[in-house]
């Protein structure tokens, strides 16, 4: 007998991908973490605070004096009003975030809708609350939204949209006229707005990151989830947190409260100190700029073609004008022949589109972006 609540779900791409990497020993910009070195400062404020004792269950909410921090830097990105004792909670990851905010409530036969290519974990989290994804493919090669397209998807079932912002995979941004447009189809409905905002201090080209934060009369109705791991490069701490309504946040910490209860206490208090230094956060989109900028540069002496990028770890690259393979075929020769792992973007969609696009994390060194793309060229 199948007692799967997941019959359809294999393992995911990027554990795929980066077990073939470490097969042919290739180099890996499929998965999307830093191969260099995070804050020196953070670590040694993180060793600080177990020495000092904090080694212990911190509030289920999160620390109280971390709350306080972040609810003052929305204040002054944003100029958002949040109650730092019953609109914030700290998680295990933006992840687990996100999937908190979906358990919290959806109730069968409910309807989400998806915008795709879509970060991986969205569509399990939605079916495993016995909820029905609605795709709605954003338009390539720009991969903006078709919001006619979502104003027809909307149903009496249609409990919530999820948004992300920088995207992943495409690191497509939303505009100011995006987040008009999403004001118009939910007004006057109950649709909830999971707004996945993980990537918000990396954003390039000057562009101003449209958090759900600036816009009241939608966080009203939101959770916004975010990621200390990649505003620190440090994804495998797996600590975030998710801001909403206290209405909503309510919601979200019955789920949680007896999923995790609570997260690492010594992460926290390192945290609470280090958010003082607000050039850590605010300098980290030029700095992730650049690497995109100089892989760019790296990979016009390829055979690919870049897509925009204004935000996230990732650039997308067309291959359709060298070759018909599929991409997902393409991205294992790439790992086995020349060395160098990508992600397939058609395992970003159900139907698995394919429109000859691999996904490539530039968060990387300058040297393993040098010698990715030198590899490359011998294709």
């Amino acid at each position: 007998m199948n007692h799967s609540k997941l019959p359809d779900t294999p393992t995911t791409i990027f554990t795929e991908m980066s077990q073939l990497a470490l097969d042919y020993n290739a180099i890996n910009l499929g998965q999307g973490f830093p191969d260099f070195m995070m804050s020196k400062e953070l670590i040694e404020l993180v060793n600080n605070a177990m020495l000092d004792g904090h080694n212990q269950y911190t509030h289920t909410d999160g620390l109280r004096l971390l709350r306080e921090k972040l609810a003052q830097k929305a204040e002054k990105l944003y100029r958002a009003n949040i109650n730092p004792s019953t609109q914030i909670t700290i998680t295990p990851g933006g992840t687990y975030a996100i999937y908190t905010a979906l358990t919290s409530m959806l109730k069968k036969n409910d309807e989400v809708i998806v915008f795709e290519p879509a970060y991986d974990s969205y569509i399990p989290n939605i079916i495993i609350n016995n909820a029905k994804p609605v795709p709605v493919q954003l338009q390539y090669p720009d991969y903006s939204i078709p919001w006619d397209e979502v104003k027809n998807k909307i149903t009496a079932k249609t409990k919530a949209i999820i948004i992300n912002s920088p995207h992943n995979p495409t690191g497509m941004v939303l505009s100011e006229n995006d987040i008009e447009q999403l004001k118009t189809i939910v007004a006057n409905t109950n649709i909830i707005i999971v707004s996945d905002e993980v990537y918000e201090h990396l954003i390039f080209d000057n562009i101003a990151h449209q958090s759900i934060l600036r816009y009241p009369e939608l966080l009203e109705r939101s959770f916004v989830c975010f990621s200390f791991g990649k505003t620190y490069n440090c994804t495998g701490w797996k600590i975030g947190y998710c801001i909403s309504s206290s209405a909503l946040m309510k919601e979200f910490r019955k789920v949680h409260q007896f999923n995790c209860f609570s997260c690492n206490s010594f992460v926290q208090y390192a945290l609470a100190e280090f958010l003082d230094n607000e050039d850590a956060y605010l300098s980290l989109g030029n700095f992730i700029q650049h690497k995109r900028d100089y892989f760019q540069n790296l990979m016009q002496q390829t055979k690919f073609t870049p897509l925009p990028s204004h935000g996230s770890y990732f650039q997308c690259y067309s291959y359709k004008d060298f070759s018909d393979e599929n991409d997902k075929a393409l991205a294992i020769r790439l790992t086995k022949e020349v060395g160098v792992t990508t992600i397939p973007l058609s395992s970003f969609y159900q139907s698995k589109k394919d429109d000859k696009v691999l996904r490539f994390c530039f968060a990387k060194k300058e040297e393993t972006l040098r010698q990715a793309a030198e590899r490359l060229q011998n294709l």
